[in-house]
Parts: C-alpha cells; structure tokens; sequence
C-alpha cells in the first residue's frame, strides 16, 4: 500500500526520457532541433494558405488549422521538457501539471478532429464533386472547426477536473517528458475507478468514432470514386491527396494507439515516454513535409510568398 499524503501537494517530478548526465545535452539538441523544425513547417504552411488566394479553400483552411493545432500541441510538452534539462531541474508544480495535461488533452482531441474533417472534405470533393462547392460552404466549414474546439475543450474540462479530486502519494515521480494524463492518475492513491472508466470511454468515443469516420471517407474515395476516374493524371492526384491524409492519420493513431497498448500491457512507462514521442513530437512535425512535399500548389505558394518578400 503507498504511503498516503494527507497534505496538499504542490508539485510533481518529471523524470524525462533518461536519467543518464552523458545523454542530456543530446536529447537537449535533438528535440530543440525538432521543435523548431515543427514551428518551421507548420508556421510556413499557415503563412502559405492566408498569403495565396488560390488556397482560400475548404482543404487548405483545414489544413492551416492542422498547422496552427500542431504549433500548439507540440508546445505544451517540448518548451518545458528543454527547460528542465537546460536547468537541471525536474519540478514541475502541481498547477502547471493539470495546465499542461488539459492543454495535451484538448490538442490531441483537437488533431483528431480536424483530421476527420479534413478525410470528410477529400469525401466530399472526390465523391460529389458536383455539390462539393454547395456543401463545404464557408458556414460549414466553420461550424466543423468550432464544433471541434468544443468537443475537445468539453473532453479536456472533464478529465482534469476528475483529476483535480484525486489524493496524490508520497511519490510523485512521473516517469514521462510530461504530464501524462495515465501516469499522472496512476500516481492517485484514492480510488481511479471513475478516472478510468472516463479515460476508455473518451478513448472508444473520441478515438474509435473519427478513426471509423475516417476510414469509410477514404475507403468509399478508393473503391467508389477513383475506378470511375478515367484519367491517369485524376487518379494520381486522387490518390495522392488520399495518400498524404492517410499517412498523418496512421502516424498519428499507430503510435498513441501503439503507446497505450504497451504500457497496459508491460507497464514500462520508460519505454512507453520513449515510444510517445513519435505522436506527440515526430507526428506534427512531418506534417508539413507530408502535405508539402506531396502538394504543388503549397510550393508554389511558399515560393511566391518567400521569393516575393525577398
């Protein structure tokens, strides 16, 4: 039985991806470079959707969205992570751990959502071309994306405040870069009963329910509408707008789904922080170089935009 804190504690312990001295000033480097690298690419696409007036469309104001949820997500885990181990300093306050998991929660769901609206868009454009104009009208699309903040702000209002009446341990080490909403309630030593029944249930509802979403757009994209595209050039560029969606989407679901699987299954939350990474860090940012990379008309707006501010 843990040792039970009758007191009201006032912070929590971050203990990272490593404890080891030698492989801090690397980790420290490593996720500065890819913060930045996360706030270039997503910073450069919001700057090419509202620069180019050719981009003022359903598709790219969803993705500037994406872009702008990506920037934040990534910043309520990494900005803290280098300060703690610039400072040496593993502290984190018992209010700023709820902030940030509130934060993360909301921007999680927050992604999740705008990748389902995004797969419903390409659903539309390629299935009903014909309404696609009528149907994704300006008032939709901004009712899908307020839709989303709501949701995901209701979501995230509701696991922090169950939070909030948990009695915490004698330790308080979170073995994570961040405040982990699992690992935070695993440390409770009251009754998690609730916590964790609203964890599954969030995870099945706001998890299961866009993934199901997502899938039928793009399977009914592949199988319905791109056999009766009789042109290569229409099926390439069919294909390879669902190409790029589905591989954020993947990217993002394998991994938080790979790391939530594990840790039930091994308890290592060690591995379990290394292997987050990949959706909370790597995810937003290649973001940018999927739909970049893959999409001429953000090159050419990003050229037209930097080549003309030079």
């Amino acid at each position: 039985m843990k040792a039970k804190n009758d007191t009201q504690i006032s912070e929590f312990l971050l203990l990272g991806l490593s404890e080891e001295p030698e492989l801090q000033p690397f980790l420290f480097g490593l996720f500065l470079s890819m913060y930045l690298v996360t706030m270039l690419g997503n910073l450069l696409i919001i700057l090419a959707t509202i620069s180019d007036s050719h981009l003022h469309t359903p598709m790219y104001f969803f993705l500037s969205n994406l872009s702008f949820v990506d920037v934040c997500f990534v910043s309520t885990t990494v900005p803290k992570m280098l300060v703690n181990i610039q400072t040496q300093n593993k502290v984190i306050t018992y209010a700023g751990c709820i902030t940030q998991m509130c934060f993360f929660i909301f921007f999680a769901g927050l992604d999740i959502f705008m990748l389902t609206v995004m797969a419903f868009d390409r659903f539309v454009a390629i299935c009903h071309p014909l309404h696609y104009t009528v149907t994704m009208n300006p008032r939709l699309c901004g009712l899908l994306v307020l839709a989303s903040w709501i949701m995901s702000a209701l979501n995230s209002s509701l696991q922090s405040l169950i939070v909030l009446r948990l009695s915490f341990c004698t330790d308080l080490e979170i073995p994570h870069f961040f405040c982990e909403l699992n690992q935070v309630v695993h440390l409770a030593c009251s009754d998690t009963f609730l916590n964790d029944m609203v964890m599954y249930l969030a995870s099945a509802l706001l998890g299961g329910g866009p993934l199901s979403g997502i899938l039928y757009s793009y399977s009914k994209i592949i199988v319905s509408s791109i056999r009766a595209i009789s042109s290569a050039q229409g099926k390439y560029k069919a294909f390879s707008t669902c190409a790029s969606h589905l591989s954020v989407v993947s990217l993002f679901y394998c991994m938080s789904l790979g790391v939530y699987l594990s840790s039930a299954t091994t308890h290592n939350s060690h591995s379990s922080a290394t292997a987050s990474v990949m959706y909370t860090v790597v995810t937003p940012m290649l973001n940018p170089f999927i739909y970049s990379l893959r999409n001429k008309d953000i090159k050419r707006a990003l050229k037209n935009s930097l080549g003309g501010g030079l």
